[in-house]
């Protein structure tokens, strides 16, 4: 978008007066059946003009409707705002999008309203006739409804054509307020009147000292779904959705403390969804001088019910002959409450003050080396707010912010106002803002005219500064306290949200989450993983979940940003280039501009115009740097023609560094934990091999978090000459100590038994081996056997067991006996005397094997036991032995709630 502002006087019509016969006659017979169509020359005398032009893109609509609603703010027609930006609306879309062309937009002020014009590029797109009025357009048809608007709220509008433009143009003139009235609007036709419910309901809400609800009325009950004896007494906090960043600006605590506080919010109801609402608060006391707040509501869309107009500034001189605090003659009274409200009151009354074409205010940082615009009026303040220039900049006396300075002419001193670059401004006045000596801020006025303002008006303006500077750098203080506080809270709870996990996904989560929309409307996150890979688009959220893929899609056409280690913030630009192409392409492609099939943009989810808005605006990156390497970067974004405001980029940079060592300790706790289990799987035995005859089934659950093998284990291999051996043990404790001495066990086991070494030899030098590890010896319960199956079907196995749990043998017939005798431990003493004992199972026959965790679970006094497994085990004749030992772990889950404590291992094996 480009603009120009052209001071006051009667410039010449810009417009060339020919116009091409056709639509020359087009026009006259529109204007012979429209009475309302201007027939009259334009206005006299012209006392100022804005002009921009913007591309044919979607985004443009929306910064037209703010460019005429801050140019007629700035001129003081507020009252106009309304119907001006909804007319504008609709005609430059009707340019941009339907026309396909730069729409020209041109604001003419004079003593009795304004007279805007859209002209785009497409003559040949005349203006369809029509026999009336009233079909001029139906507000379900997309065409004709602009004229139809123009219509119904302009006092006069037509339609002008060149051989290169078509003009449509509107007027719209002050309205008169009769004596008394406060507000008044024109009238109306019924469907152009606000819309609302069948009947409106107004909540009235009032709030006691303590911030707790006191009284809620029926239509409050109706819309939000909750009856008063469930929300008296609570705080309105639990209730309301209040969007704000924290710190940054007014919270409902703080609303509910003002005299008086009109806005929108959401309101929870009892169904869990939020409903916007359109608030006036009113503070009050009663007759006992106790302060409460009554809040009236409605639905957000209903608003005109109780929205305020616009109050007028007051005058400057003191009222009924009492004298008036200077603040008050400049500011006007009362003075708003919060800081960004005093910023935009004092460059709107310094531009009355000279007669300015627009202003300016900007404050300082705190080290007073730039200067962050804050306020401005006549200028496209959304493109320009939290923007920062040098406090030094330019050549000559004229570059210092700290001194007052008069530039007749700035093209002979170009970029000594970087902020007033390319608007149009030709001659500026600035003065700073100083409390005790230090530069606290900047206040210029501007005109489009060169040598409007002389060293008289610095005088002037200096004075209103001094006036206000105190007032300013107590609000700004307070402001910023607010916001150190809020940033406090923000970071405590950051830190505690990002020290609770150590997942690496959850903590790319939580980062994304914490971020948006708190800091920034968008947020994307690189990782690097290790120093010779290239950043990796990890994460995208945005506050819209409907644009995430598009943002995603766009970012991955990009090259990331390079991963610089350096501290802060840094502007990227990419993004923003890459979504203004995007847009530009998806505009020409709806025309039937796009050219070749190279130039049209790949199937799938592409950038639309929707994404290129979200990501077109200001855009920084923020290393993640954790000991000493970077791991990532965060990506902050906003959306078209807005920028980050420094607190928020250093509270940005805070949760940058947290969350970088968050993200890395993830990462070193997933490489350890991938270490940790891959070296305990390799402690637990291959598959298990296929016995003819005899069906095998292991349940193994090893306690604590992160631990696959424990203390017990348990182990069934080939031996030689169709014998196969077993076993199931159980080390003192749990955890990687006990994990040692179990893969200890489990390779010695194999080794000797395959040495054709008898069950008692096995384990006496399995004895022997734990005994050799010295302080790192432990405890071993073990249960071994060699198990042969036999021609006739059934199996016939060799036992000892050494201290373990006794092996329990269930029949056919349902009775449960043990299968070997208790015998002494390993790793206690040298000398063991150990047998073993033959135990024949018969076809259907099951014997069951487990660890003390199995037995020993408990819940209070009570433990399961070998009784309580011998009762458990007696229900399970005639199943196959993977149900045995799903029935087993099942009675050992349900007899307890709380989470095993000990390892266990079940081994079940029946003959079929």
């Amino acid at each position: 978008m480009t603009t120009g502002l052209i001071p006051g006087g009667q410039p010449p019509d810009p417009r060339p007066t020919s116009v091409l016969p056709p639509p020359q006659r087009r026009e006259q017979d529109s204007r012979e059946e429209a009475q309302h169509v201007d027939d009259r020359p334009r206005s006299s005398v012209i006392t100022a003009r804005a002009a921009a032009s913007f591309e044919p893109v979607g985004r443009s609509v929306a910064t037209a409707r703010a460019f005429v609603r801050d140019t007629l703010q700035g001129w003081g027609y507020a009252d106009i705002i309304d119907d001006a930006v909804v007319l504008t609306s609709e005609l430059v879309t009707n340019a941009v999008v339907h026309a396909g062309t730069h729409a020209d937009l041109l604001c003419l002020r004079h003593e009795d309203g304004v007279r805007i014009e859209v002209a785009d590029r497409y003559p040949e797109r005349e203006i369809p006739l029509q026999g009336s009025l009233a079909t001029m357009g139906s507000p379900d048809r997309e065409g004709g409804r602009g004229l139809q608007l123009c219509a119904a709220i302009a006092a006069r509008w037509g339609v002008d054509y060149t051989p290169t433009h078509k003009t449509v143009w509107f007027q719209l003139d002050l309205p008169d307020r009769p004596v008394g009235t406060r507000a008044a609007g024109p009238a109306l036709p019924a469907e152009l009147l606000p819309l609302a419910d069948s009947r409106v309901r107004v909540a009235v809400v009032q709030i006691d000292r303590t911030g707790a609800i006191s009284a809620w009325n029926e239509d409050a009950e109706e819309l939000f779904g909750y009856p008063a004896d469930q929300v008296i007494g609570k705080p309105l906090t639990d209730l309301a959705a209040w969007p704000h960043t924290p710190g940054t600006s007014t919270g409902i605590v703080e609303a509910l403390q003002l005299s008086r506080w009109e806005g929108s919010y959401g309101i929870r109801g009892a169904n869990g969804r939020v409903t916007p609402v359109y608030a006036s608060h009113l503070r009050v006391r009663d007759t006992e001088g106790d302060p409460s707040t009554v809040c009236l509501l409605v639905r957000d869309h209903e608003r005109a019910v109780l929205q305020s107009p616009t109050r007028v500034p007051a005058t400057d001189g003191p009222v009924d002959g009492q004298s008036t605090d200077p603040f008050e003659v400049f500011i006007g009274s009362p003075a708003p409450d919060d800081l960004d409200g005093l910023l935009q009151r004092t460059v709107e009354r310094a531009r009355d003050m000279l007669d300015g074409d627009s202003a300016f205010l900007l404050l300082a940082t705190d080290d007073e080396t730039e200067l962050e615009v804050r306020a401005s009026t006549g200028l496209p303040s959304a493109r320009q707010r939290f923007a920062r220039v040098p406090v030094e900049a330019g050549p000559g006396r004229y570059g210092s912010a700290r001194m007052p300075a008069v530039h007749e002419d700035l093209l002979a001193v170009p970029g000594a106002v970087p902020l007033l670059n390319g608007t149009g401004m030709r001659s500026v006045v600035t003065v700073p803002l100083k409390v005790e000596g230090r530069l606290t801020g900047s206040l210029g006025v501007a005109a489009e005219g060169p040598g409007r303002y002389s060293n008289e008006e610095a005088l002037r303006l200096q004075f209103a500064a001094d006036r206000i500077a105190l007032a300013v750098e107590s609000a700004r203080l307070g402001e910023l306290e607010r916001l150190r506080r809020g940033s406090l809270s923000f970071l405590v709870e950051a830190s505690d949200l990002l020290a609770g996990t150590l997942d690496r996904d959850q903590t790319l989560a939580l980062m994304a989450q914490m971020t948006v929309p708190t800091l920034a409307t968008w947020c994307a996150v690189y990782t690097i993983a290790d120093q010779a890979s290239d950043p990796y688009l990890s994460y995208v959220l945005h506050e819209d979940e409907e644009l995430i893929d598009g943002i995603k899609s766009l970012l991955s056409k990009i090259a990331p940003p390079d991963p610089v280690p350096t501290p802060g913030a840094r502007v990227w630009s990419a993004p923003g280039e890459a979504a203004h192409d995007a847009a530009l392409r998806s505009s020409m492609r709806t025309l039937g501009l796009s050219g070749s099939p190279a130039h049209q943009m790949s199937s799938g989810i592409g950038p639309t115009l929707a994404t290129a808005s979200a990501v077109g605006g200001e855009t920084v990156v923020l290393p993640l740097v954790a000991r000493n390497r970077v791991i990532g970067m965060l990506t902050l974004g906003k959306p078209t023609d807005e920028h980050f405001r420094q607190e928020i980029l250093e509270l940005a940079e805070d949760l940058s560094r947290r969350a970088a060592l968050a993200l890395d300790n993830a990462r070193l706790y997933s490489e350890r934990t991938a270490i940790s289990q891959s070296l305990q799987r390799s402690l637990l035995p291959p598959d298990l091999p296929d016995i003819d005859g005899v069906e095998v089934e292991v349940i193994y659950r090893a306690a604590g978090e992160g631990n696959e093998v424990g203390g017990d284990f348990y182990d069934l291999f080939p031996i030689s000459d169709g014998a196969y051996g077993f076993a199931i043990g159980d080390v003192c404790g749990t955890g990687p100590h006990a994990a040692a001495v179990t893969g200890l066990a489990r390779h010695a086991l194999r080794l000797l038994a395959r040495e054709g070494l008898s069950g008692p030899a096995v384990l006496e030098r399995l004895n022997s081996a734990i005994l050799d590890e010295g302080a790192r010896s432990r405890f071993l319960t073990l249960l071994y056997g060699e198990m042969r199956p036999q021609p006739d079907g059934s199996a016939e196995l060799k036992v000892v067991c050494a201290g373990h749990p006794l092996p329990l043998r269930l029949r056919q017939d349902g009775t449960v006996e043990p299968a070997a005798d208790p015998q002494p431990l390993l790793g206690v003493m040298d000398d063991l005397e150990l047998y073993e004992q033959t135990v024949v199972l018969d076809p259907g026959d099951v014997l069951l094997c487990v660890t003390d965790g199995v037995t020993e679970r408990r819940e209070g006094t009570r433990m399961l036991g070998d009784d309580g497994l011998a009762d458990v085990l007696t229900s399970c004749t005639g199943l196959t032995a993977g149900a045995v030992a799903a029935r087993i772990m099942r009675a050992v889950e349900r007899f307890a709630s709380d989470a095993p404590s000990d390892d266990m291992a079940i081994l079940a094996m029946r003959v079929a």
